[in-house]
């Protein structure tokens, strides 16, 4: 008797919090994630920002990037530094969003903001946009360093305002 009420309860609560066994990984999800394999691995060196004053402003970058998931989802951890004090740190989750047909890009900072982008892949170079105005782009150059500019958009025309170059650890 104790057993039966026992596995009645045990299915109550698989059924109604839907505690089960997990699912299989959704494969298209980890087809696209696992086409951002280029950008995984530990990564550090410099970058400069121009400030709304036009004067760039150097910084030292570190990135770490892992699949997580079984390869659905890839996190992104940045750390840029200035003088040795931290300057930028935020953490992203790259998924793919199947009902939309591009990869989704959740920003976390360590501020408590976060906000969620639309990114591509497009002729092998990762594209995230903050906003309809401004995009990163992320590649691999030809020495196999991670390189990546930031740009916004102002009468029609695309302006560089970051750029970054990683070797990978």
């Amino acid at each position: 008797m104790k057993v039966g009420v026992i596995a009645v309860f045990c299915f109550f609560l698989s059924t109604v919090f839907g505690f089960s066994a997990p699912g299989e990984t959704d494969p298209v999800a980890r087809a696209e994630v696992s086409k951002l394999a280029f950008l995984t691995g530990k990564w550090a060196g410099k970058g400069w920002i121009m400030g709304r004053d036009r004067q760039k402003a150097e910084f030292d970058q570190t990135e770490d990037i892992n699949f997580k998931l079984d390869n659905s989802i890839l996190l992104i951890e940045g750390r840029g530094m200035t003088g040795g004090k931290v300057t930028h740190n935020a953490m992203a989750v790259v998924s793919w969003a199947k009902d939309k047909g591009h990869f989704e890009f959740r920003s976390y900072l360590a501020d408590g903001r976060r906000s969620d982008f639309k990114a591509e892949l497009v002729d092998g170079k990762f594209l995230w946009y903050p906003n309809e105005k401004s995009r990163y782009t992320i590649s691999l150059n030809a020495k196999g360093q991670w390189h990546e500019t930031g740009e916004y958009l102002r009468e029609g025309n695309w302006h560089q305002f970051f750029e970054m170059t990683l070797d990978k650890l």
